[in-house]
């Protein structure tokens, strides 16, 4: 069945020009992942990798946002400022009433908020990049410098202008794939980030020859992610009854578990690996209240081992963040005019405010469920290492006990591959439908 249709895929020319498209701005991704800032010592760089095998939250946060830190990269911070842009102008759209109308236009309105969203970027971005420059030039402990940080107009400068330009790319050759190719494309970018890092995981386990555990962790893996789409595609029909016609006719309106899909996960990590930034700055200062502070960050929010705060933490940020997304996404009173106005109702509810007010609440509800859902899967590592430790593990050999893909990355990578089914689902009935005209 599945070389069936993967033939039928194949044999469709629109599709394959798009996904071959798509292959290729990928490619092209990783390959800028590779090119280092101009004004790095390149001898500097053997430190970092040390570093990110010993703090592989970090590493992961990296691949996540689309980076290439490992390599000091030109895309160096990926399409987190763009992230963080849209937290932020999204957050302000609650409080600036020029935003707040724009949101209530549709379409049109939503483009125009797309576009101060990237525009702001610009202004994050470049402040990100300094403060990641100095952020890495202090955690790296050599004799030789990641970039020479006294010659400001020389080589900061410039670093800067290169790193926010890389993610300006990023942003690009996104929106080049939601264009010309296949799925969104800041989602495509940031699935090649995450499974990138898989490859190296697997053959850690084989070069040690732990084979067994190796395949442990493959069928939970499967496991996992056969439990995630079920959770991803189960959904509540709301029975909907429309009396336009005439006569009663029966439908549904479906409303998702999983709501927010990926987002809380990517907003959640972007803000989340902060405490631990910060901890490596202040803790390299020697000693004082400022080493001191950043001692206790390490300890509690380090995610090579994570305190029951940073647990804590990670887990209301997701769930909080599904509420906020699902707040901003999905318009009960929209929808409630529009099912009014087709002539429906829901049974028992009236139509108007109060059939608003059901879908919110069966929306919180469902959100509760899959918010707490995403958030256990992504603190389930930290909360599984925690435990082996209680119960007398040995762990000495450091890391946390994961999948082959961490918890955050299964919900990224099973979220993406199930919109590019729907996608390419969509592309193949307009394919079949165009034969007949």
């Amino acid at each position: 069945m599945v070389l069936k249709n993967l033939s039928k895929i194949l044999s469709n020319p629109e599709i394959k020009k798009k996904a071959i498209f798509t292959l290729a701005i990928i490619a092209l991704y990783k390959l800028l992942s590779y090119v280092p800032v101009p004004g790095v010592n390149l001898a500097a760089l053997d430190y970092i990798r040390e570093f990110l095998a010993a703090n592989q939250g970090i590493a992961f946060f990296s691949a996540l946002m689309g980076g290439g830190l490992e390599n000091f990269s030109i895309v160096l911070m990926g399409l987190s400022p763009y992230i963080n842009a849209v937290i932020i102008v999204q957050l302000l759209t609650v409080v600036i009433p020029h935003l707040e109308n724009l949101k209530k236009e549709g379409e049109q309105g939503q483009k125009k908020i797309n576009n101060y969203t990237r525009w702001f970027t610009v202004p994050l971005a470049f402040a990100q990049s300094y403060g990641m420059i100095l952020v890495m030039n202090t955690i790296v402990q050599s004799e030789i410098p990641l970039i020479n940080t006294s010659d400001f107009w020389g080589t900061v400068l410039p670093a800067m202008i290169v790193i926010t330009s890389g993610t300006l790319l990023l942003m690009w050759l996104g929106d080049m794939i939601n264009e010309r190719g296949l799925g969104n494309g800041t989602s495509m970018i940031i699935f090649a980030g995450v499974l990138s890092g898989v490859p190296q995981h697997i053959f850690g386990y084989i070069t040690i020859g732990n084979y067994g555990l190796l395949a442990g962790l493959l069928l939970l893996t499967l496991a996992v992610i056969y439990i995630i789409i079920k959770f991803t595609e189960g959904y509540r029909k709301i029975p909907l009854i429309y009396t336009k016609t005439g006569r009663d006719e029966k439908s549904f309106f479906p409303i998702r578990v999983n709501q927010a899909g990926m987002v809380p996960i990517i907003f959640a990590i972007s803000i989340i690996t902060f405490p631990s930034l910060i901890g490596q700055v202040l803790a390299n200062r020697g000693s004082g209240t400022g080493a001191d502070i950043g001692q206790f960050l390490l300890e509690h929010f380090s995610m090579n081992n994570p305190g029951w705060a940073y647990i804590a933490i990670y887990f209301l940020l997701v769930l909080a963040f599904s509420f906020f997304y699902i707040s901003i996404t999905f318009n009960t009173e929209e929808v409630a005019e529009n099912i009014q106005k087709r002539g429906g109702y829901i049974p028992a509810v009236r139509p108007g405010k109060e059939t608003a007010d059901f879908l919110a609440r069966v929306s919180n509800h469902l959100n509760l469920y899959g918010g707490a859902f995403l958030a256990l899967i992504a603190v389930f590592p930290y909360v599984a290492t925690k435990v082996a430790v209680m119960a007398g593990i040995d762990m000495s050999g450091g890391g946390n006990i994961d999948f082959l893909i961490s918890g955050a990355g299964l919900i990224i990578v099973v979220g993406v591959i199930l919109d590019l089914v729907r996608r390419v689902d969509a592309e193949m009935k307009t394919h079949d439908y165009q034969r007949f005209f």
